[in-house]
């Protein structure tokens, strides 16, 4: 059984602002020689981290709405320069967004069932959803509409 993770999108505005950021640092990293892999880090380390890699997602909150999701490829532990341990999640750059759900802030990450995920929003099978602006998917579901 697979398993996700729910994590706020500090200082995202929307979907495209964080596919720009994920274009700006795997360029950067090009630039610099080093692998283009796009990757979050985080303070913990999921424990249940073999039912998340391969099969599971990394769902983002975006301005309190679970918005978009990257499948996460590998969870990668870490001890920083200053002797902190840390956790690197090794995300697909592609970007899916999902029917937009309002979430509460909290801090950290939580786990995510496949039952309580938000579905995709895929051009084929969502059809004008998927077509629809952001903002406008924001305020339906802000309404209660969506």
């Amino acid at each position: 059984m697979s398993l996700n993770l729910l994590k706020l999108c500090v200082g995202c505005e929307s979907i495209a602002d964080l596919e720009e950021w994920i274009a700006a640092r795997r360029a950067e990293a090009m630039r610099q020689g080093r692998p283009p892999e796009q990757a979050h880090i985080t303070r913990m380390v999921p424990k249940r981290g073999d039912e998340i890699v391969g099969a599971g997602s990394l769902y983002w909150v975006i301005r309190g709405l679970i918005a978009c999701r990257q499948p996460v490829l590998a969870i990668r532990p870490f001890v920083d320069a200053e002797g902190v341990g840390r956790c690197r999640l090794v995300l697909d750059p592609a970007v899916t967004p999902v029917e937009p759900r309002p979430c509460r802030p909290f801090q950290g990450w939580r786990y995510l069932t496949p039952a309580d995920a938000p579905r995709d929003i895929s051009r084929h099978a969502a059809g004008d959803l998927a077509a629809m602006p952001e903002a406008m998917r924001r305020e339906l579901a802000s309404l209660g509409l969506l």
